[in-house]
């Protein structure tokens, strides 16, 4: 550290300290009703700076049915051009185990998932994410969104 003016410059601080360093690793997922209702969803998507390529998918609903199980899925393809076109749906859950979002009686619900990538580091793809009902049907809806595997 060198002192200028009296002062000691701090060094600055590695973006390893905090997180993955190539981006997108972070998105803040905005899901929108499908439906013609009011139901909105929000998914906070991180990938912890660790060695074992887990990505936390905090995620809450609201304005939907009471009372509701629902599923959060997602579909991938690497032809990354913000043009999401991948259609293999993956329920999400509690790693490789689908668990469900279940709404309150207001209609809002919570649900920490989270999926350990089988991906190779700095795989790239386009990602989006639905919100399903027990019959199957779309209820929310992401855009498209891209994310590289990182450690």
């Amino acid at each position: 550290m060198a002192a200028v003016g009296g002062a000691t410059a701090t060094p600055p601080i590695s973006a390893s300290s905090w997180g993955p360093e190539t981006p997108p690793f972070n998105n803040e997922i905005i899901l929108r009703d499908v439906t013609g209702g009011g139901g909105f969803g929000h998914v906070k998507f991180r990938q912890p700076n660790d060695d074992n390529l887990t990505v936390l998918l905090d995620t809450w609903v609201r304005d939907l049915a009471p009372n509701t199980s629902y599923r959060l899925q997602r579909a991938v393809d690497t032809d990354i051009n913000d043009d999401c076109t991948g259609t293999a749906w993956l329920t999400l859950g509690q790693g490789a185990t689908p668990a469900a979002i279940v709404t309150d009686d207001r209609g809002t619900g919570r649900a920490a998932l989270y999926r350990t990538l089988t991906s190779p580091l700095g795989t790239t793809f386009d990602i989006h994410f639905r919100v399903i009902d027990q019959s199957n049907a779309v209820v929310l809806e992401s855009a498209c969104y891209q994310f590289v595997v990182t450690q």
